[in-house]
């Protein structure tokens, strides 16, 4: 049997997003990437926690947001959310919920950022984070929109020990430093040998790192794999989501896409210069 997917600390691990309309949310995004949505709270509980699944494994989640905004955020595992979150302050953050329990799934927290950026920890308990990335219909990054890079990237080393790569044509990647010796260990033994043609310690990356524009909020944003990144976009719009820019790069084609209430993320397809790794 195929052990679980787990995150060391400090690498993103998970994704949800907090929409309005949950059942409308399910209906989007099942539509789009073919997930199939299953509530994690009991019957007999309040409120609601839809997780996704792809090939009968995790990789996202829909929750009820407390207004009427819909957003996408984004988990960094831990191994200890209270100590994290001390972290935080002591780096110059902000804990904006204080560690608490999420049923038995693990414990989480809900933090800022020095520049304005929301991010949450998860330490694991029985959910480990998602289980299934970078395949169609699923995770891809996520890459934190800041407009003072410099100063984020000194608190998420602070707390986190995270490192910046700059790679052609992508920008500024961030690293786990261990990362990819821990996936070639456990889930993705080829990682090393695959990327060989890759730039040095890609495997390590976790997310990446980009000025906020003069017109977004500092966030965490959310990008997905699809196989094709033209016939996805023509999907969302039929299914009520508006195409807001599209472009390509070095490494991908991309389509920034607003769900039909207003949560924001991106669609990627990757074209590597050397072929797929």
């Amino acid at each position: 049997m195929t052990e679980p997917r787990s995150y060391p600390h400090g690498v993103t691990c998970w994704i949800d997003t907090e929409q309005p309309d949950p059942q409308a949310a399910d209906r989007f995004y099942s539509g789009l990437f073919g997930w199939t949505l299953t509530d994690a709270v009991p019957a007999n509980a309040p409120g609601s926690y839809l997780i996704a699944t792809l090939d009968g494994q995790d990789v996202a989640a829909i929750a009820p947001s407390s207004g009427d905004t819909a957003t996408w955020n984004t988990y960094v595992a831990v191994d200890d959310a209270d100590i994290s979150a001390a972290a935080v302050t002591a780096a110059g953050g902000t804990v904006v919920s204080a560690p608490a329990d999420a049923g038995p799934g693990g414990r989480t927290a809900t933090c800022l950022d020095p520049t304005g950026a929301v991010f949450r920890l998860w330490q694991a308990r029985r959910r480990l984070g998602a289980q299934l990335t970078n395949a169609p219909g699923t995770w891809n990054f996520s890459d934190l929109h800041s407009p003072d890079p410099a100063a984020a990237l000194a608190f998420y080393t602070s707390v986190f020990g995270w490192r910046a790569l700059d790679v052609e044509g992508a920008g500024t990647m961030l690293q786990v430093p261990g990362y990819g010796d821990h996936l070639a260990a456990t889930v993705d033994p080829g990682i090393h040998e695959r990327q060989a043609s890759a730039p040095a310690g890609f495997a390590d990356v976790i997310g990446g790192l980009a000025v906020a524009s003069a017109d977004e909020p500092p966030h965490w944003h959310v990008t997905f794999t699809v196989a094709d990144r033209d016939a996805s976009a023509a999907i969302a719009e039929r299914l009520g989501a508006t195409i807001l820019t599209s472009s390509d790069d070095l490494w991908t084609k991309n389509a920034l896409v607003r769900d039909p209430q207003a949560a924001e993320f991106t669609i990627s397809q990757f074209t590597p210069p050397d072929g797929d790794w």
